[in-house]
């Protein structure tokens, strides 16, 4: 199940530049935007909120084919739009976030009304077009519309299970055709409909309907992986209006502007979880972040954390920071302090509710922060684009949006209650599915910062290796295994060979499938089990096996991992009678380092793939196969489907 819950909008303030709106439309006037565009995602983070609408209308207008001719590496992202009433005005503010993430929006916009043919239809797209994710958008006159005049509560209740019902076999024959992600939404009770009932218990039983309803559709996700449900009523509990009633009756577009805004925002990191694009890595700045106060100056007892009511209100940033280091968010902090007083207050003040042990990492001496950032990076292993930074410095976080312009940066001002506001206001951490690897995730890195003290200790790298005591499984995933190789294929970007982003039931499907399967790939050493780390995608024709795609986990490169799996996928071709082994490679800037992988395993390549002239095939003849390096234990288990 995925329920995705809004956020309120971002309380904390931000180094902002209205300019930056002037920018926009100076470059779009002069006919540069389109060649520019690599340079509105820094725009639109110096711009205050308030802008992003307005610079969402500039964006819609550009011409996407120009923009791919100047930049062929802007990833273009197509969503189609869908609802129970006019979606048209979502299209600015979902095309503002995702410039934000530096993508660009390619909308489909359905015609008023027609949700309902769009997922009960086969879907027409062409292939080049096939939407990465659909939207649809519902809205109270979903129910509505089907109640009479004059109506009761016994009235929606039965329009509410009929159309209920009606969504329910929509989303089945969306999902059974195997059209990608869904996104439906919650439906605010609005404001005009219960006050038309003037007795209060009709009016009580009408938010019981109500929310009968809205837990109904959150329950759909619960059958179909493929669903992804938006609750819109923590929104609009913060105060979002829900309906604009001018735009509501003469446009019919029935969720106002401000709600279509915060909701594109969730689609946004919506989007970049399916790219493999969301965030890893919380870091954080301690003076005035983390606690009040300067350390340097106040000492470990006086810094304000837990006593009064700042003290409090940093406690209670620190329980949001905590709650998502338990869902595996890498915690890390770069702060310009002294190192032993730091880690004194992290293990010794009474009110620390974050201990030295939940940091990855713990960056304070002097530094740029922007330069600790790079070492975290590297330290921890991952890139910087899986960071977000943040401080309430203006400077700081100024400095690092210029020098880093990869991280996400937040920046908290000095009224502490606002900073869980600042931090949840953009769903940087957002994931459809949350796995036990994930969970997991921070004890695994810290378990890797002891094989690199382990590293440090031995001569070469192959005494390294050799004192690792590698053991590598490859083997059929297991039912409750399938979620974490989705998100492999999601989320990996680096050893990727074939990059294709598979969602829980288009793996499910390729596990299933009598001509083809999923090989999973475990690894485990002296140190600790690293888990599901990589996954190999085979079909078999009459005469070869074909490999369509491996994936595999930055965390494990260079440890021969990649050439276990490979040599065990070879000799068991070769044993089943296969004549050779046919491999595909499509070519990206983020596995480029990869690209003679199967050359330097003995395949030569045979021309494109019929189907995708970008993606190289290769062949092995299953002769000479090099056999799994020698510092490490093989497992096995194919089955034949």
């Amino acid at each position: 199940m995925t329920t995705i819950t809004t956020n309120a909008p971002s309380a904390g303030g931000s180094w902002q530049d209205p300019e930056a709106l002037r920018t926009l439309r100076d470059l779009y006037a002069a006919g540069r935007l389109e060649a520019e565009y690599p340079s509105v995602r820094a725009l639109l983070a110096r711009l205050p909120e308030r802008q992003l609408p307005a610079a969402g209308q500039l964006l819609a207008r550009l011409d996407r084919d120009d923009v791919v001719r100047h930049h062929a590496d802007v990833p273009v992202v197509t969503v189609a739009v869908t609802g129970q009433s006019t979606v048209a005005p979502l299209v600015a503010p979902l095309t503002a976030e995702l410039a934000r993430h530096g993508l660009l929006l390619d909308p489909v916009v359905s015609p008023y009304g027609s949700y309902l043919a769009d997922l009960l239809g086969p879907g027409g797209a062409e292939p080049d077009r096939r939407p990465a994710l659909t939207l649809c958008l519902l809205d109270a006159h979903t129910v509505f519309e089907e109640v009479p005049l004059p109506w009761r509560v016994e009235d929606v209740e039965a329009a509410a299970t009929s159309r209920l019902a009606l969504i329910s076999r929509a989303v089945r024959a969306h999902q059974d055709g195997g059209r990608g992600p869904l996104v439906l939404n919650t439906v605010p009770l609005l404001h005009r409909h219960a006050r038309q009932l003037v007795d209060l218990r009709s009016r009580a039983r009408l938010g019981v309907v109500w929310r009968e309803f809205n837990s109904g559709l959150l329950a759909l996700a619960e059958e179909h992986p493929g669903l992804i449900v938006v609750d819109l009523d923590p929104l609009v509990a913060q105060g979002t209006p829900a309906y604009e009633p001018r735009t509501g009756l003469y446009a019919k577009a029935r969720l106002a502007e401000g709600l279509l805004a915060s909701y594109a925002r969730d689609v946004g990191h919506l989007v970049t979880g399916l790219l493999g694009r969301t965030r890893k890595c919380l870091v954080l700045d301690l003076d005035g972040t983390l606690w009040g106060g300067v350390l340097g100056e106040d000492g470990v007892d006086g810094v304000e954390l837990g006593s009064g009511f700042r003290g409090e209100a940093f406690a209670e940033f620190q329980r949001v920071v905590a709650q998502l280091g338990s869902q595996g968010v890498l915690l890390a902090v770069s702060s310009k302090n002294d190192d032993a007083k730091v880690r004194e207050a992290l293990r010794e003040h009474p009110s620390m509710l974050l201990r030295e042990d939940d940091f990855v990492r713990v960056n304070a001496n002097w530094s740029a922060k922007h330069d600790n950032l790079r070492d975290i990076a590297e330290r921890v292993g991952i890139g910087l684009d899986s960071f977000v930074f943040v401080d309430d410095s203006t400077f700081e976080c100024g400095l690092v949006r210029e020098q880093l312009p990869q991280v996400a940066v937040v920046r908290v001002d000095e009224e502490p209650a606002l900073h869980p506001a600042a931090l949840l206001a953009d769903g940087w951490f957002d994931l459809p599915v949350l796995t036990d690897e994930d969970r997991e995730r921070a004890g695994r890195y810290r378990t890797e910062a002891r094989r690199q003290e382990f590293r440090e200790d031995t001569g070469s790298y192959q005494d390294y290796l050799d004192g690792l005591g590698i053991e590598v499984t490859v083997r059929p995933p297991e039912p409750a295994e399938l979620s974490r190789v989705s998100q492999l294929t999601l989320r990996t970007n680096q050893f990727h060979l074939a990059p294709e982003r598979l969602q829980l039931p288009q793996v499910r499907e390729w596990a299933e499938r009598p001509d083809r399967g999923v090989l999973v790939v475990r690894a485990r050493d002296r140190f600790g089990d690293h888990g599901l780390v990589g996954a190999v995608f085979w079909r078999r024709d009459a005469e070869d096996l074909h490999i369509d795609n491996y994936v595999l986990s930055c965390r494990v490169f260079s440890r021969g991992i990649e050439s276990a799996c490979l040599a065990a996928v070879l000799e068991h071709a070769a044993a089943s009678g296969a004549r050779g082994a046919l491999a595909r490679h499509r070519p990206t800037p983020r596995n480029a380092a990869f690209a003679s992988f199967y050359i330097d395993h003995g395949f030569v390549p045979t021309g494109v793939a019929p189907d995708d002239p970008a993606t190289v095939v290769f062949r092995h003849a299953l002769r000479d196969i090099t056999p799994a390096p020698a510092h490490l234990r093989l497992h096995t288990a194919f089955e034949e489907n």
